[in-house]
C-alpha cells in the first residue's frame, strides 16, 4: 500500500526520502525561497541552469546528485518550460515520465516539492492531483508470463508531498489522482492479457469481484439467461465458440431511487478472428485487445466506486470471442436482435456492433436515459484520425458538449465525425432485413457507430471508437507499450460532471 505523507511547511532540512522531485522553469527565480533552496542543495544550481546542464525543457528530466544533505541523495529536476504557459496535460505527462524513471532506477520512496510546479493556472491542489495521476500511470509495468528471472517487481511505496498549503486537501487530491491512475492501469492489464487467460467467463469474474469490492448491484448473465432475453445478435457472434458468452451488468445507485441513470456500454470481444470474414495473419495478432471498451467501462466503474459521485450509473458489457467453426455465423445470415430488429450479416468481422446492439437495448430496458458506448470498433477510425485520436458520434449536442468538457479536462483527445441521414439509409438498406451490418468500407467508422445508434434510437447517445487509442506499439510519456486504458479517466470525469449538475 502506498504511504502518503504531507508536510504542511516546507522544511528543506527535514525531507524524508533520498529522491526529491523538483520542477524547473525558464524563470530565473524558480520559486519563493529559491535562494534558501540553492543554499541547501547546491549554490552551483543557478549556473547549471544557465549553462543548460540542468534542463528546463518541457518534461525533460535531469538527475542532480546531492552532497552533504542528511537524507536527500539526488534531485530529479523536471523541466516545465515557461511557467506561465504550463498546462495540465504537460504536467501530467511530465510526472508520467518521472514515474517511468523511478521504475528504471527502482526509486521506491520519493519526495515531491509541490510549489516548484505551481503556475498562475495550476494550484498546489492541481499539482497534487496531476502528480498522483502521472506518477501512477507512468510507473505501470506490463504483466508478462516469462519463466526466467526478471526485474519487474517495482513498487512506489511512499510519497512525501512537500507543500506550502495548510489544507490536508492536498493529500485528498493526490489520492484521487492515484485512483484515476490505478483504474487506468487495471484496464491496461485487462487489455494486455492473452485471450486464453481472459475469457468471457474470467472477465465476468473480474467484474463480479469489482462489484463486491464497491457494493455494486452485480449481474453476470450466462448463455441460458442471454438466450431467455432474446439477445440474438450477441448469441450469433458467440455461435462459433466453445467459450460461453457473458452479459456483465454493474449498477451503481447514488440516489434513493433509480432515476436518470447513465449507461456505460462496453464491447467485450476477448478475441476476434473476424469469423468467416477472416482477418489476415498480420491483422489477427493483437486481437486479444478487442475488449478495450469493456476494460474502459470497468476502469471507469472502479473510479466511480472510489469517488462515489451523486449520479446513477449502469455498466453493461457484452462479452464473447468471435471464432470460426462449423457452427459459426456466416455472411448472408439473418439474425434477430434483442430489440426485435432483424440484421443481414454482410461481414462477420463487423461483430462488435452486433454485441453492442443487444447491450444498448438491455441498458435502455434497465431505464438508462443516456448512453455512452465505447469500443475498439473499426480500423476505419485509424484511417480517418490516426492512432492517437478517439472518434465519436452522437445524436445529442448537449450531452456531447458536456462529454467534450470532460475529455479536455483529462487530456484524452476526442474528435466527432458526422452521422448523416444518408449514412443511416445505407445502414438500413437490405432486401431481407431491417438493417445490414456492413454498408461498405468508405466511412467505415461512421457506419459502425451509426449501426449502434439505430438501437439507441431517441435516447441521448455517444459512441466512442477507441480502435486506435486503446493500445500503443511503443512506450510513451504515461506508460509502456501495450494497453493504454483509453477513455477510463474521461468516462469517470464525465459522470462526475453530470453528478455536479444534478
Amino acid at each position: 500500500m502506498l504511504v502518503i505523507i504531507l508536510t504542511n511547511e516546507v522544511n528543506l532540512e527535514e525531507i524524508q526520502f533520498e529522491t526529491l522531485i523538483v520542477g524547473l522553469s525558464t524563470h530565473t527565480e524558480q520559486i519563493e525561497g529559491w535562494d534558501a533552496f540553492t543554499s541547501v542543495f547546491g549554490t552551483q544550481i543557478p549556473e547549471l541552469i544557465r549553462s543548460k546542464d540542468l534542463s528546463t525543457k518541457d518534461k525533460e528530466i535531469t538527475p542532480f546528485y546531492v552532497a552533504g544533505h542528511e537524507t536527500v541523495k539526488r534531485i530529479l529536476f523536471v523541466g516545465i518550460g515557461n511557467r506561465k504557459q504550463l498546462t495540465e496535460e504537460t504536467l501530467r505527462q511530465a510526472f508520467g515520465r518521472v514515474g517511468g524513471h523511478l521504475v528504471k532506477k527502482h526509486y521506491g520512496e520519493v519526495s515531491v516539492l509541490l510549489p516548484s510546479f505551481v503556475s498562475d493556472d495550476l494550484s498546489e491542489h492541481d499539482v497534487a492531483f496531476l502528480a498522483g495521476e502521472g506518477l501512477g500511470m507512468g510507473s505501470y509495468q506490463v504483466l508478462d508470463y516469462k519463466t526466467t528471472v526478471h526485474d519487474t517487481d517495482y513498487d512506489l511505496a511512499a510519497v512525501e508531498l512537500l507543500s506550502s498549503a495548510d489544507e490536508n486537501e492536498i493529500v485528498s487530491y493526490f489520492e484521487v489522482g492515484l485512483v484515476y491512475a490505478e483504474a487506468v492501469n487495471e484496464a491496461r492489464t485487462l487489455v494486455n492479457m492473452p485471450a486464453n487467460i481472459l475469457t468471457p467467463t474470467e472477465l465476468g469474474e473480474y467484474a463480479r469481484e469489482l462489484g463486491e469490492e464497491y457494493d455494486f448491484e452485480t449481474h453476470i448473465l450466462g448463455k441460458e439467461e442471454i438466450e431467455e432475453l432474446g439477445m440474438g445478435a450477441l448469441l450469433a457472434v458467440n455461435q462459433g465458440s466453445d467459450e460461453e458468452p457473458r452479459l456483465i451488468v454493474l449498477k451503481y445507485q447514488a440516489t434513493d431511487s433509480w432515476e436518470n441513470p447513465i449507461a456505460l456500454v462496453g464491447k467485450g470481444i476477448t478475441f476476434d478472428t473476424g469469423g468467416y470474414s477472416l482477418k489476415p495473419k498480420d491483422g489477427i495478432v493483437g486481437m486479444k485487445g478487442d475488449m478495450g471498451g469493456a476494460a474502459a467501462v470497468l476502469g471507469a466503474m472502479r473510479i466511480i466506486g472510489e469517488t462515489r459521485p451523486e449520479k446513477n450509473v449502469i455498466a453493461v458489457i457484452a462479452s464473447t470471442d468471435n471464432m470460426v467453426s462449423g457452427t459459426a455465423f456466416k455472411p448472408d445470415d439473418v439474425i434477430t436482435s434483442m430489440s426485435g430488429k432483424t440484421i443481414e450479416i454482410l461481414n462477420t468481422d463487423a461483430e462488435g456492433r452486433l454485441v453492442l446492439a443487444d447491450a444498448v437495448t438491455y441498458a435502455k430496458q434497465q431505464g438508462a436515459t443516456a448512453i455512452v458506448d465505447v469500443a475498439t470498433l473499426t480500423g476505419g477510425v485509424i484511417v480517418a484520425l490516426g492512432m492517437d485520436k478517439t472518434g465519436a458520434l452522437t445524436n445529442n449536442e448537449e450531452l456531447f458538449e458536456e462529454f467534450m468538457e470532460a475529455s479536455l479536462e483529462t487530456g484524452e483527445f476526442v474528435w466527432r465525425l458526422p452521422l448523416t441521414e444518408n449514412d443511416k439509409k445505407r445502414i438500413r438498406k437490405s432486401e431481407v432485413a431491417d438493417l445490414n451490418n456492413s454498408p461498405g468500407r468508405d466511412g467505415h467508422m461512421i457506419f459502425g457507430g451509426g449501426f449502434v445508434g439505430e438501437f439507441a434510437e431517441e435516447t441521448p447517445w455517444i459512441h466512442l471508437d477507441i480502435a486506435g487509442t486503446s493500445g500503443t506499439s511503443s512506450a510513451h510519456d504515461l506508460g509502456p507499450k501495450g494497453g493504454t486504458g483509453a477513455m477510463v479517466r474521461t468516462l469517470a470525469a464525465f459522470v462526475e460532471r453530470l453528478a455536479e449538475e444534478q
